[in-house]
């Protein structure tokens, strides 16, 4: 049974698909807790940008990477060759100054000094009748916006991990690739690994968690249930079973012999220090980099988040199909967060993408996705440094 959460109750309403079951893989975990930590010791690695798409590039990353922290870089809505422009943008960056003395960038050898984070969810198959219905009821909307509803078109919006994606990663060599939604076909995690590549990948519950220690991985994302953006849960669409990450976090440490990355509601030197008091190896952090001067997060996005606004958040599928927190606006108050007539993920894009643009256009953020965690509190506009410098602050 699926499920919706409703203020403090759990409703049984929720039915929309997520992804279909993981790639089944076959190869054992080569590498212990400690083999893995060192990886996190030998790079000083204890903040990581969480990776954002739409809303950053690789100055964002790189500005992170050369604060102390790790950049991350989003795939998951770029071609090809839109990443590989952002990658070779990223390694010139960081090129510029492995000159300097004691410059960070030296250290990580033949590896690129970035975490390039990949969704994997399988695509879903059509779903015309589902589509046409979920435009028709938006048809009002689009009239009173002045778009012909036949105008609005279909498609996937995000692309998963794919044979040129690894192809790739194979040619720039970041340090870490990082999945959400599970893992990609065994193969190709195991053609990363040969490389010398780390691989990473959410958990939203220790089922998970175990479940990619049993896979391989060499690190767990523990995403709390305060993260802004996308769930990366994969074995259960039952969303009774997310938590925070006060209570999920230390419940992965005890269940896998990992390193374990916190990540959720972290935006304060405060709320790194509990993280590393609870165990964790590093944090992820992404809300409050949403406003930082290299980010590209809309002026409209940033305007939410810098308001009494973003106190309130939710889950909502309305904007892609499945699960991801954001500020509630407009959309999610019309139609409820979570409802079951939006198409599959990814394909619910496709029809908003009007209603986005043209109340934009109008200064209005009512169908736009404000993707934010549960505590946006302390975003400011400052360099991504400042931020990066303020966080670090806790792990010392």
């Amino acid at each position: 049974m699926n499920y919706k959460l409703v203020g403090n109750r759990v409703n049984p309403s929720f039915s929309n698909t997520f992804a279909s079951a993981p790639h089944v893989v076959s190869f054992k975990p080569v590498n212990n807790c400690d083999m893995n930590a060192s990886f996190f010791d030998k790079h000083s690695i204890r903040l990581i940008q969480a990776p954002m798409a739409g809303s950053q590039n690789h100055l964002l990353a790189a500005a992170v990477f050369f604060a102390g922290g790790l950049g991350s870089m989003p795939a998951a809505m770029l071609t090809t060759e839109q990443l590989q422009n952002e990658l070779s943008a990223f390694k010139d960056a960081t090129a510029a100054k492995r000159g300097q003395a004691n410059n960070r960038a030296i250290q990580w050898g033949e590896f690129l000094p970035v975490n390039v984070n990949f969704f994997c969810h399988t695509p879903p198959t059509q779903q015309i009748e589902k589509e046409a219905a979920w435009r028709q009821q938006l048809t009002p909307l689009y009239q009173a916006h002045g778009i012909d509803p036949q105008s609005v078109g279909s498609g996937l919006g995000r692309a998963p991990f794919s044979e040129e994606s690894l192809k790739l990663m194979g040619q720039f060599k970041p340090a870490v690739v990082s999945f959400h939604f599970g893992l990609p076909k065994a193969e190709w995690v195991q053609q990363l690994k040969s490389w010398g590549l780390q691989i990473w990948s959410s958990a939203t519950t220790v089922q998970e968690a175990q479940w990619l220690e049993q896979q391989g991985v060499d690190a767990v994302i523990a995403q709390g249930l305060e993260a802004g953006g996308h769930r990366g849960m994969f074995l259960s669409e039952d969303l009774s079973t997310q938590m925070g990450c006060l209570a999920l976090l230390p419940q992965i440490i005890k269940a896998v012999k990992l390193p374990v990355i916190a990540a959720g509601g972290i935006s304060t030197a405060a709320a790194v220090s509990a993280a590393k008091a609870l165990g964790a190896n590093a944090v992820q952090v992404g809300t409050a980099f949403l406003t930082s001067h290299e980010a590209t997060t809309s002026a409209l996005h940033r305007q939410a988040l810098m308001s009494d606004a973003a106190m309130h958040t939710a889950l909502t599928n309305l904007f892609s199909g499945r699960p991801a927190r954001g500020i509630v606006n407009k959309f999610m108050r019309d139609f409820g967060p979570l409802n079951p007539e939006a198409p599959a993920f990814p394909l619910a894009t496709a029809a908003v993408a009007p209603l986005r643009a043209a109340a934009e256009a109008k200064g209005q953020s009512d169908y736009s996705p404000l993707w934010s965690g549960q505590n946006a509190s302390d975003c400011q506009a400052l360099p991504a440094a400042d931020i990066a410098h303020k966080l670090l602050q806790g792990w010392a």
